[in-house]
């Protein structure tokens, strides 16, 4: 591979390329089900609330390998980790490709979500690698692959579905997974950090975290609920679109917005480098806030449901890079636990999210949905206003603001 130099990683940009290539594999499967959950209720003869729960099982699965799988690189070399986690999706996804019936699934995409984290092995290596001046760039870099994965997935199994059935998107991610922990192998440095605790010793010092920052407690609140908020979207959309007759391609190619939402994300990264990280999470969770009431109209007008999910894209990614930015820059020699402590609660928040907006769509239907969205989305925003308060608003804070405006006035 070139070894080219790029101008903000210190990397060649093969490289860099290379990490969102497979941040965006890596995550693909945990986004599969959502455009083909109306074919599984066809197929496999589940209802809607079990075909929901393959999307939450995937979140769950998510959350997990957060917080049992990604301290493992602060203990194992980073390249044997990703190839091995790498190797174990595409064994999974295989498996679910096999799947014959409800719970079958339910448990292979549960599994391999586990070993999906891979993607923040991934992420974690590029923040270690990155100059800290461009960090957030870097980091928007590679989310970006992260977040086309999950979206631009959605269009790829609904096109593949249409085709060949859903079997085949299973099957073919898993060929393309293991082809990539091939590549991985024999194309990405060796980045080893040594930490000097156990396993164990590890997990303890993560969740001791969410003691001692309280940037991190404020900021997995907004993770959460914001994921949570866009999950209440992406879990039921499916339904409400197979009612009127939508195909699983067109339901797919709504994953095409996701383009918004990855411009948003460089767009976020690259705005909280030059310190407006704050400004960001603002504006950022207003359009979540506002995407509801388009997506709520959006019922009986394609048109306000674009824009809906435009708005809900561009929100979600932005407060997401936001958050990002502002855990890395916490304790740097803690990034990587910063990231399992963060991305845990975060995809906790999306699996309830999930759950919920599955028994909301049962119990009362959009109307439901389009509510407890917004309610989730309140939450986050909210949560941002009194991490202004009660956390960046110190003593010490106020003192360094009132010298930099005695500086300013003289």
């Amino acid at each position: 591979m070139t070894n080219t130099a790029s101008p903000v990683a210190g990397v060649s940009r093969g490289i860099l390329f290379l990490m969102s290539l497979a941040t965006a594999l890596a995550v693909s499967g945990n986004s599969f089900a959502q455009p083909l959950l109306a074919l599984f209720t066809r197929e496999l003869g589940v209802s809607d609330d079990q075909a929901a729960l393959i999307m939450t099982a995937g979140q769950l699965g998510y959350a997990a390998g957060l917080a049992l799988l990604l301290p493992l690189a602060d203990l194992v070399e980073r390249r044997r980790l990703a190839t091995g986690m790498f190797a174990a999706t595409a064994l999974f996804l295989a498996l679910s490709g096999s799947a014959t019936g409800g719970t079958m699934l339910v448990i292979t995409t549960c599994l391999s979500a586990l070993t999906s984290v891979v993607a923040q092995v991934i992420v974690t290596y590029a923040a270690a690698v990155a100059a800290p001046e461009h960090r957030g760039s870097v980091v928007g870099t590679v989310m970006t692959g992260l977040l086309l994965g999950g979206l631009l997935s959605r269009t790829a199994a609904g096109a593949v579905a249409d085709l060949s059935g859903w079997r085949v998107v299973y099957w073919v991610a898993a060929l393309l997974t293991a082809a990539m922990a091939v590549t991985l192998w024999r194309s990405l440095p060796p980045l080893r950090t040594s930490v000097g605790l156990s396993y164990t010793g590890i997990l303890r010092s993560t969740f001791s975290l969410f003691r001692t920052e309280p940037l991190l407690r404020s900021r997995a609140v907004i993770g959460a609920c914001s994921l949570a908020s866009m999950n209440c979207f992406w879990t039921v959309v499916s339904f409400l679109l197979s009612g009127q007759g939508w195909s699983e391609l067109r339901i797919g190619l709504l994953g095409l917005l996701g383009v918004a939402g990855a411009m948003a994300m460089n767009l976020g990264g690259r705005l909280a480098d030059r310190g407006h990280a704050q400004r960001v999470a603002a504006v950022a969770g207003s359009l979540l806030l506002l995407a509801w009431l388009p997506l709520w109209l959006g019922e009986s007008s394609a048109v306000l449901l674009i824009v809906g999910i435009l708005l809900l894209l561009i929100g979600t990614q932005g407060l997401l890079s936001s958050n990002m930015n502002t855990i890395y820059s916490l304790r740097p020699e803690l990034r990587n636990r910063l990231n399992s402590a963060f991305m845990t609660c975060y995809f906790i928040g999306g699996a309830a999210g999930a759950a919920l907006a599955g028994r909301a769509w049962s119990a009362v239907g959009w109307a439901g949905v389009s509510a407890l969205g917004a309610l989730l989305a309140a939450v986050a925003l909210s949560a941002w206003a009194a991490e202004r308060w009660t956390v960046t608003a110190t003593p010490a804070h106020r003192a360094r603001l009132a010298e930099t405006l005695r500086a300013t006035a003289s």
